[in-house]
């Protein structure tokens, strides 16, 4: 059902209707926070990712194929702003001489230790299965890998937090 008024709005967007992007926007944005702040570590450029998110969709909704998983769609636009982020940020790193670091109270404690114990490529599988729902057949569409893979991988990043926990907690 989700799936079909996500849908339902990106088509009504596409046609200008500004309010279907406020009911999209107001369904997304908690996960694409969630999902961006997995990439990027600070609650800030999470929600800079937010707002980056959604103006390209509504910039790019001409490329947007009705009737796929608007969500994956979404998500893809948000991982790739992520990514241009950090690339970003590496070049910055690499031109200054100084870095001054600023001790920061972690704002969401479960993503901090995500970020931390897993690759981007796990972060993102856990995120879109564990926080989102999606089944691990429909990430390995999304993602072009084959569903085993897609299992193997979340099985592994589960067992990569258990043993982080349990090594926290000792």
């Amino acid at each position: 059902m989700e799936k079909e008024l996500l849908d339902k709005w990106l088509t009504q967007v596409a046609a200008g209707n500004d309010a279907a992007f406020e009911r999209l926007y107001e369904s997304m944005k908690r996960g694409v926070f969630a999902f961006a702040y997995a990439y990027l570590g600070n609650r800030a450029d999470a929600e800079d990712a937010v707002q980056d998110t959604f103006l390209q969709v509504k910039r790019k909704i001409a490329l947007y194929k009705r009737g796929t998983d608007a969500r994956a769609w979404i998500f893809q636009i948000a991982k790739n702003l992520a990514l241009d982020e950090l690339r970003k940020r590496k070049t910055r790193q690499k031109a200054q001489t100084e870095k001054t670091e600023i001790a920061v109270e972690p704002a969401f404690p479960l993503l901090d230790e995500i970020t931390a114990a897993l690759s981007n490529e796990e972060k993102e599988i856990v995120i879109l299965h564990a926080v989102w729902g999606y089944k691990h057949r429909e990430i390995a569409q999304m993602k072009g890998l084959p569903l085993g893979t897609v299992t193997w991988k979340y099985n592994a990043a589960i067992e990569k937090l258990r043993k982080q926990r349990k090594e926290d907690d000792e």
